[in-house]
């Protein structure tokens, strides 16, 4: 998975995750014509007509508005309620079995979710591809990594990570216990040592290049309320048109909230499909902050674009 918001990297194979203020950025003039006013509102257009028109042939379909919705639509992040923000949640808890990471080495990150007696949870169901998503992302919210860690039959989970720089970084585990009504969201903070001095973060941009990628975040956030969030891709000069699933779905949105790394994980609307504008239902619990960071794939290739937004 490749992140890219102009920062330069730190480690081999890593890059930061926050532009600098005052550096030069690129010119994205090459790729206005395919993302321009004009085309994206022809975009919206046709993506809430794409959205009216499932809720209208649900509706005449007759489902109960009692119905379960089905697994493939999680109802791990329903109310788009916080999370990674405990250790221990709804009686299970994330047990670090590493007690450090160094910065710039590959290094085994072990851990277990367990119950309240302190046995090892190891019966996981999928929930968008994967028994198991970690976020890991510095204080400063830099260096965010996605990664998918494999389970061994005692319920240790294990993944090989390399932390860009050293501080303070947050390991967020989200997972669905096997016949648990719900996702589970739990955060631990995971050492990193060394000299350690935060990273500004970027300041809010509309736009930002993401190699080669012109990718634009359309739509203001309101603390408590729902919003609407359009994500316009193109690249050399067009739209991308031939998005690809990504964890079984066109994109990925996670939000992470400055001071505390408050965690939402949304996904696309249902009628979003593998064309250059991605939309997405956003509730963010309060002012402050965030860090988007928008997953996509394309030409075989995850890549991840990073805003700063205000609420």
């Amino acid at each position: 998975m490749t992140t890219t918001d102009h920062r330069p990297a730190t480690a081999a194979g890593q890059v930061e995750g926050a532009s600098q203020p005052g550096r030069p950025r690129p010119d994205p003039s090459p790729a206005a014509p395919a993302v321009g006013t004009a085309w994206r509102y022809a975009a919206a257009a046709l993506v809430l007509g794409l959205t009216l028109a499932v809720g209208f042939f649900a509706g005449r379909a007759g489902t109960p508005a009692s119905a379960p919705a089905p697994r493939a639509a999680s109802t791990a992040h329903l109310g788009h309620r916080p999370g990674g923000l405990e250790v221990s949640r709804d009686g299970w808890t994330l047990a670090l079995d590493t007690p450090s990471l160094a910065a710039g080495r590959p290094g085994e990150l072990a851990f277990r979710i367990t119950d309240a007696a302190g046995a090892a949870l190891t019966t996981f169901q999928e929930n968008h591809e994967r028994r198991m998503h970690l976020i890991l992302v510095g204080r400063d919210l830099s260096g965010y990594q996605h990664v998918h860690p494999e389970m061994s039959a005692d319920g240790t989970w294990r993944v090989t990570v390399t932390p860009a720089r050293p501080g303070p970084l947050r390991a967020i585990a989200d997972f669905w216990p096997q016949g648990a009504p719900a996702g589970v969201t739990l955060g631990v903070d995971m050492p990193v040592p060394g000299r350690y001095a935060a990273g500004p973060l970027a300041p809010p941009e509309e736009t930002i290049l993401v190699d080669g990628y012109t990718v634009t975040l359309d739509g203001g956030l309101r603390a408590g309320e729902s919003n609407q969030v359009l994500v316009w891709l193109g690249h050399d000069g067009r739209p991308v048109d031939d998005l690809q699933r990504h964890l079984g779905a066109y994109g990925h949105l996670v939000a992470l909230r400055q001071g505390d790394l408050a965690y939402l994980h949304v996904h696309p609307a249902a009628a979003s499909q593998p064309s250059s504008v991605v939309a997405f239902g956003v509730t963010v619990p309060s002012a402050g902050t965030y860090r988007l960071f928008f997953e996509f794939r394309h030409l075989d290739e995850v890549r991840v674009a990073a805003f700063t937004v205000v609420v």
